[in-house]
């Protein structure tokens, strides 16, 4: 059996036909429509998915199942969009299941959508880092700080499927002066406000950085020419980013933490601060807990919203 899998962000939407062991076989990416609306987004997905139909039939593959995994909070029960950010205009309240199906000749129930971060971790869950593993915490560090905890091959969405806002938790490190950092939720003092990679040339500014730097990227290249500013920026964002995933892991016990994201890409300038963090945070009882880095890279989405068809991985844990 195949299935497609779609990563639709909000910059991009890439989708693939995977197998039933998890091995993409082929992909395709394009754009997001992220300004144009839910049913141009949705049009052009499914124009993305029936080329693939197209081209596993043409390798003599049938194709007849589509998981998706979107950015934005996600009635699973219903392939619906509850609520999503500017990042995508208009997408809230968009069946993306419904749409797809109908757009595609479809039946409803062969096409089931998901959160774009619980995908990811179904897939690491799948045939990533956390393969073979009862229970595992991803925790995604990036334009965002997203995660999702998959418990026996299921990720737990939580009663209103807000489940994963791992990002929006109070830190003690999104603080300058006093006063908590504003978050792109609305709130403030929260995780994703010191700990994500727009934050991080927000913060560089904050204790007196004078070189520009635009971007994360940018503050990693100062710090590896000295700049103390840059240093300690990075330092305190991947600080937090421990802090936040050892807490995590206290409440939730997971068999192997995951991170992921494009900070944890950055390699031993944040990776090793973030895990010290991490392991001062732990309880005795977690103190050999594997903290690993991500494995599959931009397939993982692909390849977990694929499982949510492949193996009927939407008997969904509610808490």
């Amino acid at each position: 059996m195949h299935a497609i899998g779609v990563d639709l962000g909000g910059t991009k939407t890439a989708a693939g036909v995977v197998s039933d062991t998890g091995e993409v076989l082929f992909s395709e990416t394009m754009p997001t429509l992220n300004r144009d609306g839910g049913e141009a987004i949705l049009n052009a997905t499914a124009s993305l998915v029936a080329g693939l139909i197209g081209r596993a039939a043409a390798a003599g593959i049938v194709v007849d199942h589509v998981g998706v995994g979107s950015a934005g909070v996600i009635d699973a029960s219903r392939g619906e969009v509850v609520s999503a950010t500017d990042a995508i205009l208009g997408w809230a309240g968009t069946a993306i299941s419904a749409g797809l199906a109908a757009r595609l000749d479809l039946p409803p129930s062969s096409i089931q959508s998901v959160n774009d971060v619980h995908a990811h971790a179904l897939g690491e869950a799948w045939t990533g880092a956390a393969a073979g593993t009862a229970s595992s915490l991803l925790v995604a560090f990036g334009t965002g700080v997203g995660g999702s905890y998959v418990f026996e091959g299921t990720p737990v969405l939580g009663h209103r499927y807000a489940g994963g806002h791992v990002g929006h938790f109070a830190s003690p490190y999104a603080f300058h002066n006093g006063r908590p950092l504003p978050c792109v939720c609305g709130g403030s003092g929260h995780v994703e406000a010191i700990a994500s990679g727009p934050a991080i040339p927000e913060a560089y500014f904050r204790l007196g950085g004078k070189v520009p730097a635009p971007d994360a990227r940018s503050v990693f290249a100062l710090a590896g020419t000295g700049d103390a500013n840059a240093i300690q920026t990075i330092g305190a964002a991947a600080a937090a980013a421990g802090q936040a995933v050892g807490g995590l892991a206290n409440v939730l016990d997971p068999e192997v933490v995951v991170v992921s994201g494009g900070l944890s890409d950055a390699g031993a300038p944040w990776w090793r601060p973030m895990e010290r963090a991490v392991r001062a945070e732990l309880l005795p009882a977690l103190s050999g807990l594997p903290v690993l880095p991500a494995s599959l890279g931009n397939a993982a989405a692909i390849v977990g919203a694929a499982k949510l068809v492949l193996t009927n991985s939407l008997t969904f844990q509610r808490n």
